[in-house]
């Protein structure tokens, strides 16, 4: 039974007994004041039963009248206006003004809990970029107020000086273009660009755009693949930066002498799976869920030596979102980490 039919049922029993209670009183009090005795058992009962009626009827429509006013005065109060076509949809039936304003209800708890997840998104996304970009402002100007200052007339250090002034502004341009990208694509604004390319020849090149940067904390850069040859088709560049981004935080967060592969192998029968695995820190599984998100990083705020933007792994999420595709992360912390991800087979 649904809670409205409960509601009308106890209604009814109420209006009942109180019928009979106020019949009973009136016929005591008919029968003390006006003494007029009744000469049988029908007269008796005719009384009673027309009393009974009279009762019943005026409380149980003035009780259903109440309840059914007070239902659409706070349907009305709640349900905003323009959700009110017209008078229609305030319905006559009480079950139904009863499930709207449970529906409501509903959508109104999920709006409000879908607000303030955004709302926290938001708090969140303001604190990581305002942080991301208090430290290269903050470098670059301490720098330049230092030459301003007289530092530029000294030979030993107004060169060093500018350089790391202009290191600061390249991480800002750095973060600025990320931002740029990541707007694009999560505004569906970047369209892309298939092709059939070779993937073995997009990752040598990455490869090599990386090699001085890996040589400084001697890790190997391996293709665990013996084809020189491999077709996907895909957007390339999409891809090329998919790769640069996996590899390049690989590197960052390799440990020294360490190593970082690549492997290529058959997912299903049009799809390959592109493995980027390394024995470096690791990632803790608390920290999964999270990797993806903008400016969100595993290691402490306040430690940014690997610099970056912290904006990569959600541009590389896009992207292969916008594939269509998969990715996925394994790690063990520790001992090292693999990220991997699908991508089609060229015909």
């Amino acid at each position: 039974m649904s809670s409205f039919s409960k509601i009308k049922l106890k209604s009814f029993v109420f209006a009942f007994v109180l019928s009979l209670l106020l019949s009973t009183i009136i016929y005591f009090l008919i029968d003390f004041f006006i003494n007029s005795s009744f000469n049988s058992i029908n007269q008796f009962l005719i009384m009673f039963l027309i009393l009974t009626s009279v009762s019943f009827l005026f409380t149980y429509i003035y009780l259903n009248f109440f309840i059914e006013n007070k239902i659409k005065e706070i349907y009305k109060s709640i349900i905003p206006q323009e959700n009110i076509v017209s008078n229609k949809l305030i319905s006559t039936n009480m079950e139904d003004l009863v499930n709207q304003l449970k529906t409501y209800s509903i959508e109104s708890q999920t709006e409000i809990k879908s607000m303030q997840e955004k709302e926290n998104f938001r708090r969140n996304f303001i604190g990581n970029l305002a942080h991301e970009l208090k430290t290269p402002l903050f470098t670059s100007q301490s720098y330049l107020l230092t030459l301003i200052d007289g530092a530029l007339k000294d030979d030993k250090v107004n060169l060093k000086y500018l350089k790391i002034a202009e290191k600061a502004v390249e991480r800002l341009i750095f973060i600025a273009k990320d931002l740029d990208l990541i707007t694009k694509l999560e505004s569906d604004n970047m369209n892309l660009e298939k092709s059939n390319f070779n993937l073995i020849s997009i990752i040598n090149n990455v490869f090599e755009m990386l090699e001085i940067q890996a040589k400084k904390k001697n890790i190997s850069l391996i293709i665990d693949s013996k084809l020189k040859r491999v077709n996907v088709n895909a957007d390339q560049e999409k891809i090329h930066q998919v790769l640069t981004n996996l590899i390049e935080n690989s590197v960052k967060y390799g440990k020294q002498d360490g190593t970082t592969e690549i492997s290529i192998e058959d997912l299903i029968e049009d799809k390959l799976i592109i493995r980027i695995t390394d024995n470096g820190k690791g990632i803790k599984k608390e920290h999964f869920e999270r990797l993806f998100e903008r400016f969100y990083r595993v290691e402490s705020s306040g430690n940014r030596s690997t610099g970056g933007s912290g904006l990569g792994l959600a541009i590389v999420k896009h992207i292969i979102d916008a594939h269509n595709e998969k990715i996925y992360v394994e790690s063990d912390f520790g001992i090292g980490s693999e990220f991997s991800f699908s991508l089609q087979k060229s015909n």
